[in-house]
């Protein structure tokens, strides 16, 4: 893996070769680049960054570190920086992030895919439970306990994601989608620029969003036999929806 320094920590990433502008890859809450996207960017064929987020996977966990939304992208923000254009995806949480890089590096980011993404203050589900412990009790507690829940509930690959974070960035993130950002992630979204591009898994819908977001000028792409965990159930699908989006 590459790395970068940001106040003395090392973002990891892995770079992977291919054709075009390298492609940064953003993981949602609880996972890592280098465990979520190694398929789905070789089936794309394009030059890719699979960046794991400070408090997560291969990169260092400094505890000084805010990890809200904003803490990220400033972060991510500084390894796009390095290149002249990247095309950025995000996914959950990590749409989140993509979002506010590109609000960030609009002259470094070409083209933006989002798959279902938090764009509105107060949340999903995990978040929101995550948010409601204190941050000491989900540290002493809550961390472990949410690891167990995922094993339990047969989702080991975010039990598995989940071990590598730090409990403070998982709690630091969680409590900073459910706060949300002025301006939200969504008014962002309508603002930019750049071609943008939404991805739902089929099995995520009916979501009044793939109408509200086309309405602000995104393309929407569903990806078939998928729900909410599209890059983990059909990575394939996923690779298409990006080839189509970035061709």
């Amino acid at each position: 893996m590459q790395s970068i320094t940001i106040g003395g920590a090392a973002l990891r990433y892995h770079d992977l070769p291919g054709s075009g502008p390298p492609l940064v890859f953003l993981h949602g809450l609880g996972c890592a680049a280098s465990c979520d996207y190694p398929q789905i960017a070789a089936l794309t064929g394009r030059r890719a960054l699979l960046v794991d987020l400070l408090g997560a996977g291969f990169s260092d966990h400094p505890g000084d570190f805010g990890y809200t939304i904003e803490d990220h992208a400033a972060a991510v923000a500084a390894l796009v920086a390095r290149f002249p254009a990247v095309d950025v995806f995000g996914h959950s949480m990590g749409g989140s992030i993509a979002i506010a890089v590109a609000t960030r590096c609009a002259d470094r980011v070409a083209r933006l895919v989002v798959s279902e993404p938090n764009l509105d203050p107060g949340g999903g589900a995990f978040s929101r439970g995550i948010a409601a412990a204190s941050e000491a009790a989900f540290i002493a507690a809550g961390h472990a306990a949410l690891i167990a829940s995922a094993r339990a509930a047969g989702n080991d690959l975010w039990a598995a994601g989940l071990t590598t974070w730090s409990a403070v960035a998982v709690h630091r993130a969680a409590a900073s989608l459910v706060a949300g950002s002025a301006p939200t992630w969504r008014t962002q979204l309508a603002t930019l620029r750049m071609p943008r591009t939404v991805l739902f898994g089929a099995r995520s819908l009916p979501d009044p969003d793939t109408e509200r977001l086309a309405a602000i000028g995104a393309a929407i792409r569903v990806v078939p036999d998928a729900g909410h965990s599209l890059m983990w159930e059909n990575p394939a699908g996923v690779a298409a929806a990006l080839r189509e989006a970035l061709p």
